[in-house]
């Protein structure tokens, strides 16, 4: 079991061949196919990549990537395979072209190895609303990972692939990475092109990488991040990072306080937020404790602004163009009717619903306008924070991993997402790190956000959060 690049590198090194590694990977994949994790394995392209890379390593013309096996949440693209959001509503559909970031991969010769498991369309916050089942939490399988990318998250946390690809829209990344003790970034809005990712939220997606090292993160990133030209929400900045990480430096770090104190945060979780604290101060770094008057509103204003444009963005699937159609249908308006209601999910049906009401005559102005003028006010209070400090530091969540079917209710699964969808608001760079553990064994992150673009600062600072939890 290979669980980062540098075992997988030095496995090559002993004379391993990248297709050896492509079918331990796929043995482990068969083992622990009770997780659910994949949908599917594409075993055949796998090896025939694999095959392809080992010819390169033998001339010596072998990309970055030579080796690492890599999964991919059910939402993006990979041409000529399937992909679904983990929805009935697109089964069987097969896409005509590959992700920008994917194909990105690719071309520094990594290996997909198959598509994952996730709540429908992105949808969840513990990936129990997939059409395709659940996924079990690979480090306690009474529990779920997480979601949306629930099925990437416990892929790597298991060992299934070396990495994975998720999307993170209101902290479907950060969320299982801090479930499943794995790491997980979501980078700046617009730092990693969208061409390829099924939307859920368009303002808001982001894909990001899942690891079980610092170092593989931030390599992946460096690779799929920079200008896309078919995407007009990528930023032309340049992407400026080194993979090297800058150590020494002192850091002026902000905690907010009302995350701290929230009722909700798992006691341990607090303590070791605090010991964490602590830690900075000691070390000489500038800690201050800072006021989010706003953390009550952040849930609310993201579920009014996602919702409406998931309602939307979701309008394509009509039964119609492509994916599934009702086979009791008669005529246009039933063909529509029909599709959406077989096809859709109660929690994909439940958004889009909300999303329609909030876009509708009469209360346009009273929530979609006034959300996104929330939404200003957020941006323009987290700027005015980061003037005084370099980094903001939460519990990634509140609490560790909840057991299946532990929360039923839609509000209080939404408000598992309290402390990840700020970062998503206001479009900063976020990253969960494995720093904790319960005392029974349970993981958790803590959560660092930084400002637009500086996903440099951001991995510098958790080189010394990771290197200091480890000592």
């Amino acid at each position: 079991m290979y669980k980062t690049f540098a075992e997988v590198k030095e496995a090559l090194a002993k004379g391993l061949s990248v297709t050896d590694i492509t079918k331990a990977y796929l043995t482990r994949i068969d083992e622990k196919a009770h997780l659910n994790a994949f949908l599917e394995v594409f075993e055949e392209s796998a090896l025939a990549q694999a095959a392809l890379v080992d010819e390169k390593v033998k001339a010596g013309t072998a990309g970055k990537l030579a080796g690492m096996v890599i999964g991919l949440k059910d939402n993006l693209c990979y041409k000529d395979h399937r992909v679904s959001a983990s929805s009935k509503i697109l089964e069987g559909f097969k896409s005509l072209y590959t992700a920008t970031a994917v194909q990105r991969l690719l071309d520094e010769d990594a290996i997909i190895i198959g598509r994952l498991n996730c709540d429908e369309f992105a949808m969840g916050s513990s990936n129990e609303n997939s059409a395709f089942g659940p996924v079990l939490n690979a480090v306690d399988e009474k529990r779920v990972p997480g979601g949306s990318s629930g099925g990437s998250a416990t892929a790597v946390a298991g060992g299934l692939c070396t990495a994975t690809l998720g999307s993170d829209t209101g902290g479907s990344i950060r969320q299982p990475a801090s479930f499943t003790g794995t790491y997980g970034l979501k980078p700046t809005y617009g730092r990693i092109s969208r061409y390829g990712l099924i939307a859920y939220a368009s303002s808001f997606d982001q894909i990001g990488p899942f690891t079980n090292s610092l170092e593989d993160n931030a390599l992946l990133y460096s690779i799929m991040g920079g200008k896309d030209p078919m995407d007009s929400t990528s930023t032309s900045r340049d992407l400026n990072f080194s993979v090297d990480f800058t150590k020494g430096k002192k850091y002026r770090v902000g905690v907010l306080q009302e995350c701290l104190d929230h009722p909700g945060v798992n006691p341990e979780v607090k303590a070791k937020m605090q010991a964490t604290i602590d830690q900075l101060k000691g070390e000489g770094h500038e800690v201050e404790m800072m006021s989010f008057p706003f953390l009550e509103y952040v849930v609310p204003t993201y579920y009014v602004l996602t919702t409406a444009e998931a309602s939307s963005n979701l309008s394509r699937f009509d039964g119609v163009h492509y994916g599934y159609r009702s086979a009791e249908a008669v005529g246009v308006e039933e063909t529509y009717k029909k599709s959406r209601s077989e096809g859709f999910g109660p929690e994909v049906q439940r958004r889009i619903m909300a999303g329609t009401f909030v876009l509708s005559h009469g209360y346009y102005d009273a929530y979609y306008t006034k959300g996104q003028k929330v939404r200003r006010v957020l941006q323009d209070y987290t700027n005015d924070l980061f003037e005084k400090v370099d980094f903001l530091l939460t519990p990634s969540t509140p609490d560790v991993a909840f057991e299946l079917n532990g929360v039923t209710d839609p509000i209080q699964m939404y408000l598992q997402d309290i402390f990840t969808v700020h970062a998503n608001l206001t479009g900063n760079p976020a990253i969960s790190l494995p720093l904790g553990e319960t005392s029974d064994k349970l993981p958790f992150g803590i959560q660092v956000m930084a400002k637009h673009f500086a996903e440099q600062d951001l991995f510098d600072f958790s080189s010394y959060l990771v290197e200091k939890n480890e000592m």
